[in-house]
């Protein structure tokens, strides 16, 4: 069920009035006016109406009926149809010290939830849909109306604020993730193969790539709000879709590290691991070596000949048996000075 979060009316970047729906035609057509409707997921009837007054596209009406749209820009007419996917950490402590006690507490996983936020853009509209458990926009729609003079450019700065809130959401989940990874390099270090660990590595490296999989496309998206679409991006704007395109780029930046490290240390522990075997290996042959001695010398006395002086000899045993622990002793020492025991 579609729900209308707000609807308001803006003139000369100042509040103007909250306003209905079927209102809406009527009031866009004033000078230096404009409407910012937010809705919470979406309705077949209330997007037909909303269709009706900003005269959309079919397509794009189409597309915000879907929730699971990949991210992009696409171009209809006079307005823009804008898809950016949400990440928010599930709901808990996500503040600094939050974050902080994460990075040093090993073994806690975090969870993403993940939504997306449909756009509309015209000259004198913005609608915003939301789908899935994003976070609302009531702040950030606070924040740009107290910069009435920022709000007088038109709708692309109201399209700004809640892109950039959105990107920001990117940063407390990859510090998260990267508090997440620290924990696990002491248990990947340690030279033991670890089930539980890997698996935990590979949970983090999905994590990882479907994080990088939402932010990427912004990326593609900036760079065309920057670049294209001067009708409805005023120029004196492009500068901050600037800033969102280089937040964005340095979250994928870390994104890929974090992956290469990822995928390096799962390397190092297993070459540890073969290491360990290795080193196991080698003992168990050292000391069959040694066993091999007193094996030969007992097992030919098993064989019980007559003609065999030494067994009247009295000394004959302690005799051979210190022989034999004399043999052994030096395969020891040769062994352990090589390094296999």
């Amino acid at each position: 069920m579609s729900r209308v979060v707000n609807s308001v009316a803006y003139r000369n970047g100042n509040r103007l009035a909250d306003i209905s729906l079927p209102d809406i035609s009527e009031v866009i057509k004033g000078p230096n006016t404009f409407v910012w409707l937010g809705l919470h997921e979406s309705d077949a009837s209330v997007l037909l109406q909303i269709q009706e007054e900003f005269s959309l596209h079919d397509l794009a009406i189409e597309d915000a009926r879907k929730a699971h749209q990949r991210s992009k820009i696409e171009t209809y007419g006079d307005s823009l149809f804008i898809v950016v996917k949400t990440a928010q950490l599930e709901t808990g402590n996500h503040t600094a010290d939050g974050l902080r006690e994460h990075s040093e507490a090993a073994g806690r996983n975090c969870t993403i939830e993940y939504g997306e936020t449909h756009f509309f853009v015209g000259m004198n509209f913005l609608v915003s849909v939301r789908h899935g458990n994003a976070q609302g926009y009531a702040d950030v729609r606070k924040r740009c109306e107290a910069k009435p003079e920022m709000l007088a450019k038109g709708p692309a700065f109201a399209l700004y604020a809640v892109m950039d809130f959105i990107v920001d959401n990117y940063q407390p989940i990859v510090e998260q993730l990267s508090g997440e990874f620290e924990g696990l390099e002491v248990d990947i270090f340690k030279g033991q193969f670890d089930q539980l660990s890997i698996e935990r590595l590979y949970e983090l490296k999905i994590k990882l790539l479907q994080l990088r999989q939402a932010a990427l496309p912004v990326e593609d998206i900036c760079l065309q709000l920057m670049r294209l679409h001067p009708e409805i991006i005023h120029k004196d704007l492009r500068a901050y879709f600037r800033d969102i395109h280089d937040h964005v780029a340095r979250t994928i930046e870390t994104l890929d590290s974090l992956r290469e490290m990822l995928t390096t240390a799962m390397s190092v522990n297993l070459a540890l691991v073969s290491v360990r075997q290795n080193e196991i290996v080698k003992r168990l042959a050292g000391w069959g070596a040694i066993l091999a001695v007193p094996t030969v010398v007992f097992s030919l006395y098993g064989m019980n000949f007559n003609n065999m002086p030494e067994l009247k000899w009295h000394y004959a045993y302690p005799v051979m048996l210190l022989c034999t622990l004399a043999v052994c002793g030096v395969f020891y020492q040769k062994l352990k000075s090589s390094g296999w025991l």
